[in-house]
């Protein structure tokens, strides 16, 4: 269906305007760039992590002989981001313990779904054979519509206007004039005269040249009116509202006109809280009701390290490093882990490095009993003299 601009928007037709394009490769290779793990929940909460997990296998490394977990979510992302029916991908399972044995991405298409009733339980057919839902893996976009068809009208002003630009500048980057003549020119005098002035002021090659008229003929210039002025603004306004659509910031798709070295970050972080997190919530939940059997569902899920995020910044990863291990929240090693280095001996410690009293092997240090026990109290002044028997000055 077109929109008020005439033209109708698809989501191939989406991804050729730069401004989607950048908001949809942003967000989807931004989730699967995390590193995803699977791990086991135990009954007071706590996660660990399962890296020899047949489900970790598959998304950190193949998803089938052909895609890498990479290629997996970022497919599942972007069919979400331009699709109303979502990402979908099809998991194989083994006929002698139900485990998975692959998960298919198909072509978009291949698997169709629809919501036969009110509770809108949706029903998946392949071929016209309908599946069960355990091997459907179905990530849905906000409002059950994709960010695309939701912003359709936006996007085919982006086009109108990118469409004007290429015009403009494709006839030497100059508005348009009007060339009179006092004298009559007929038909064919009219047909001669546009095909010279095409053929030698018309195009890129030909800016700047100067123009000769002949026989009185005068060149007036037309003018841009206020619309005409505020292109450029009317520009990037656009860019910003398909910003808006996507819920990412501006800036993340080129838009730096109100960039700074201060906010850049904090868009960075407002990216990774009010975009990119309920993505990764909803990807975490899609694996986790597809990948696992209800029984192992209670026990097993899959999550993103959102982590990663924080290592964009050293200083500031180094510096919440600092503060959490000299608070005593974390011990070393937990932070070493963190930039991806192994633990070092004695880094499981809690102690504070800014205060000699609190080091690891201090004798002040209260948590460090076997250190203290081994310590040898000092002597006392006359110790020598107490040992030596008393000697009779008599």
């Amino acid at each position: 269906m077109p929109t008020s601009t005439g033209i109708a928007v698809s989501s191939e037709i989406a991804l050729r305007v730069p401004a989607v394009a950048a908001a949809v490769r942003t967000i989807s290779e931004a989730a699967a760039s995390l590193r995803v793990k699977v791990v086991e929940i135990a009954d007071d909460g706590t996660e660990t992590d399962v890296p020899a997990h047949p489900v970790a296998g598959l998304l950190k490394n193949e998803a089938n002989d052909w895609t890498s977990g990479f290629e997996l979510t970022r497919s599942l992302m972007v069919d979400a981001l331009t699709r109303d029916q979502g990402g979908l991908a099809q998991v194989t399972r083994r006929s002698s313990d139900d485990s998975v044995l692959e998960i298919i991405r198909p072509r978009p298409g291949y698997i169709n779904v629809d919501y036969p009733d009110d509770s809108l339980q949706p029903r998946y057919r392949i071929n016209g054979i309908i599946q069960p839902a355990g091997n459907i893996v179905h990530l849905k976009s906000t409002f059950d519509r994709s960010p695309v068809t939701l912003c359709r009208e936006a996007i085919g002003v982006a086009i109108v206007m990118e469409r004007h630009a290429a015009q403009l500048f494709g006839k030497g980057a100059r508005p348009g004039g009007v060339v009179s003549s006092p004298k009559p020119l007929g038909d064919e005098g009219l047909k001669k005269m546009i095909k010279g002035w095409r053929a030698a002021m018309e195009g890129s090659e030909n800016g700047g040249k100067t123009a000769f008229l002949y026989d009185g003929a005068s060149w007036a210039q037309m003018t841009f009116s206020s619309v005409d002025a505020q292109f450029q603004q009317l520009r990037i306004f656009q860019l910003q509202e398909i910003a808006r659509a996507f819920n990412i910031p501006a800036i993340l798709i080129g838009e730096l006109s109100r960039a700074t070295w201060s906010n850049s970050a904090e868009m960075q972080r407002l990216f990774l809280l009010l975009c990119l997190e309920p993505w990764l919530k909803a990807l975490e939940s899609a694996y986790r009701r597809a990948l696992f059997t209800k029984e192992e569902r209670a026990k097993y899920a899959v999550r993103f390290e959102r982590d990663d995020f924080s290592k964009v910044d050293l200083a500031v990863l180094a510096a919440a490093i600092n503060s959490l291990v000299a608070s005593r929240v974390i011990n070393p090693n937990t932070g070493r882990d963190w930039l991806d280095l192994p633990p070092r001996d004695g880094g499981e410690e809690y102690a504070n490095p800014n205060t000699g009293s609190s080091q690891p092997g201090s004798a002040q240090n209260p948590a460090d009993p076997i250190r203290n026990s081994a310590q040898t109290p000092p002597k006392p002044d006359n110790e020598d003299d107490a040992d030596k028997e008393p000697r009779d000055d008599a």
